[in-house]
C-alpha cells in the first residue's frame, strides 16, 4: 500500500458513522466524532479532511450489512478505500470494551500499519448476479420449510406416502387424492400444498431469470465451461462464479480451498500435531454448492449423454480437464471409503478437490474472457 497523508477508519452503521484518523508519522489516532450516514454529511466530512490533510487520504471500513455503497461513492470521488474482513481483524483477548469510538480508532491504527485484510469488492453487475443466485437459494429454503410443514401435518394425521421420493409427480398426484374427515383439516392441508407449489413456482421463475441474465454477463464463457464438470450445472456454475467472481485472482487452488474453508483446522504446538474438521471460513454459499456437487462422484466415472450435452459449448481443453476430474474424484471417493473414512468426510474431501479443477478451468478460460471484455 502506498503512503497517504491520513488513514481514516470508519465504523459504519445504518444511521451513523464514527470517524478516526491516523497520521503516517505515528502517534495515537485522532477521533473526529460521529456523523450521520448520509451523502450530505459525508460530503462535509471529505471537505474537512481534505482541508486538514490534503487529497491523498485513504479510507477503510468493515464489511457488513450496509454493503459496498460507501466504498463505490468514495472511489468515485477519487479516494482510496478498502473494505476490511471483520473476522480477520486482530483483537486483544483481554479487551472487553467495545464502542463505536474504539472500533473506529482501532481500524485507523491497523489500517496505517497494513495489519488488515481487505475483501474483494464486486462491481455492480457482479453484485446483481450474486443477489440473483442468493434469492434463488433463499426461495429454496422457503420451499424446504413449506415441505417440512406439509410432511409434519400429514404425519400427525397418519398419511404416509409409500413411494421413495417426495419430489416426483407421483407424490403430488397422491396429495391430490387425499381427503380428510374434518373440513377445517382439508382447508389446512390445501394451504400447505399451495405454499409448496407457490415456492416451487418462484424457484422456477428465478431459474428462468438466471438463464436470461446469463446472456449479458462477462463470466458467461466460464459458466458454460464449468458445466462440463460432473455435478455442476447452470445453477451451481452461476452461483460459484457470482460469489467468487474472477477465480484467477487466487494464485493457487490451495489458496482458494483455504478461502472457502475446505481445509482442515489445525492446533499444533511443538511436537504435538492435532488436525480437526474443516475450518468452514469464507463463503458458505459456494461451500454448500461444492458439497452438493461432490455427491455425484460416488458413482463410477463415465461420459453419459447428459454430461456430453452439458459440455457442448466447452472447448476441447476444458473437456479434457473435466474428464480428468471425473476419473480422479470417482476413484478418490472409492479409495477413501475403502480406507474406512466416514462418507461425509469423503464427500468433503471430494468437494475440496473439485474447487481445484474449477480453478483450473477458470484459468484456462481467462484469456477468452479478457478478449471478450476488450
Amino acid at each position: 500500500m502506498r503512503d497517504y497523508t491520513a488513514y481514516v477508519g470508519l465504523d459504519v452503521h445504518k444511521d451513523t458513522i464514527a470517524v478516526a484518523v491516523a497520521l503516517p508519522n505515528g502517534g495515537d489516532p485522532i477521533y473526529r466524532g460521529e456523523i450521520a450516514h448520509t451523502t450530505k454529511a459525508l460530503t462535509k466530512l471529505l471537505q474537512r479532511l481534505t482541508a486538514a490533510y490534503g487529497e491523498n487520504i485513504a479510507f477503510c471500513y468493515e464489511a457488513g450489512p450496509t454493503g459496498y455503497g460507501l466504498y463505490r461513492w468514495l472511489i468515485k470521488k477519487g479516494f482510496h478505500c478498502e473494505v476490511i474482513a471483520p473476522s480477520l481483524i486482530p483483537r486483544k483477548p483481554g479487551d472487553r470494551i467495545k464502542t463505536d469510538r474504539r472500533d473506529a480508532i482501532s481500524l485507523a491504527r491497523l489500517f496505517r500499519v497494513g495489519d488488515q485484510t481487505a475483501v474483494w469488492v464486486p462491481d455492480q453487475d457482479q453484485e446483481a448476479m450474486r443477489d440473483l443466485s442468493r434469492v434463488r437459494e433463499d426461495m429454496k429454503g422457503m420451499e424446504t420449510q413449506a415441505k417440512h410443514r406439509l410432511n409434519s401435518f400429514l404425519l400427525r394425521h397418519s398419511r404416509r406416502f409409500s413411494g421413495k421420493s417426495r419430489n416426483t409427480l407421483a407424490y403430488f398426484c397422491w396429495l391430490e387424492g387425499l381427503k380428510f374427515e374434518s373440513p377445517i383439516s382439508q382447508i389446512v392441508f390445501q394451504e400447505y400444498v399451495n405454499a409448496v407449489k407457490t415456492a416451487q413456482a418462484r424457484i422456477e421463475g428465478i431459474e428462468k431469470e438466471m438463464e436470461r441474465a446469463l446472456g449479458g454477463w462477462s463470466l458467461t464463457p466460464v459458466v458454460e465451461a464449468l458445466r462440463a464438470l460432473r455435478g455442476v450445472d447452470l445453477v451451481a456454475a452461476m452461483t460459484i462464479m457470482a460469489e467468487l467472481g474472477d477465480i484467477t485472482r487466487f494464485t493457487s487452488p490451495r489458496q482458494l480451498m483455504a478461502f472457502l474453508g475446505l481445509v482442515p483446522s489445525e492446533d499444533s504446538s511443538g511436537l504435538k500435531q492435532r488436525r480437526g474438521g474443516i475450518t468452514k471460513t469464507g463463503n458458505g454459499h459456494v461451500r454448500r454448492i461444492l458439497v452438493e456437487s461432490a455427491w455425484s462422484y460416488r458413482y463410477p466415472a463415465r461420459l453419459t449423454k447428459h454430461l456430453r450435452k452439458k459440455a457442448e459449448n466447452a472447448s476441447p481443453e476444458v473437456k479434457v480437464i473435466a474428464w480428468k476430474a471425473q476419473k480422479r474424484m470417482c476413484g478418490r471417493y472409492r479409495h477413501l471409503l475403502h480406507l474406512g473414512k466416514c462418507q461425509q468426510q469423503v464427500v468433503t474431501a471430494i468437494a475440496r478437490e473439485l474447487i481445484g479443477f474449477i480453478w483450473a478451468i477458470a484459468k484456462e478460460m481467462q484469456p477468452k474472457v479478457i478478449t471478450e471484455k476488450v
